[in-house]
């Protein structure tokens, strides 16, 4: 377990450095008023959630299947609240700046959500010829 969460470490890492170097292109290339200067605190707030939500899933998946399939569903309605409170908190707090803000944080949580969902298929997935993971 601890070898599959080190290696989703590093590839979330490379897959932050790669969509932060776009975010910080997109940032010389798009006027200031449209990018929100929360973004690289999005950054981190994503990473952390992944991280916590990967730890716990690859834990449940090494048990019981109702297991898994419980604590997938808790994790989905618990990130689910807590991004909606932290979008709504920004929102009614930064007012100026709650438009750049969300779209940020939509576009990063389509990216994550990408990476997360596709990082576990290919965990779970049996990839050797006789089904056996590598």
């Amino acid at each position: 377990m601890r070898s599959v969460y080190i290696r989703y470490l590093k590839q979330l890492l490379i897959f932050s450095a790669i969509i932060g170097g776009i975010a910080l292109i997109m940032m010389f290339l798009i006027p200031g008023n449209y990018m929100s200067p929360a973004l690289p605190f999005i950054f981190v707030f994503f990473i952390s959630t992944s991280l916590l939500s990967f730890y716990y899933l690859i834990r449940s998946a090494s048990k019981k299947f109702i297991r898994f399939v419980n604590t997938f569903l808790l994790i989905i309605i618990v990130k689910l609240f807590i991004y909606a409170g932290i979008m709504i908190t920004y929102a009614f707090m930064n007012r100026a700046d709650a438009i750049p803000f969300m779209l940020g944080f939509f576009v990063l949580y389509l990216c994550y959500t990408i990476f997360e969902a596709s990082s576990f298929i290919r965990l779970s997935r049996p990839s050797g010829p006789e089904g056996n993971p590598e």
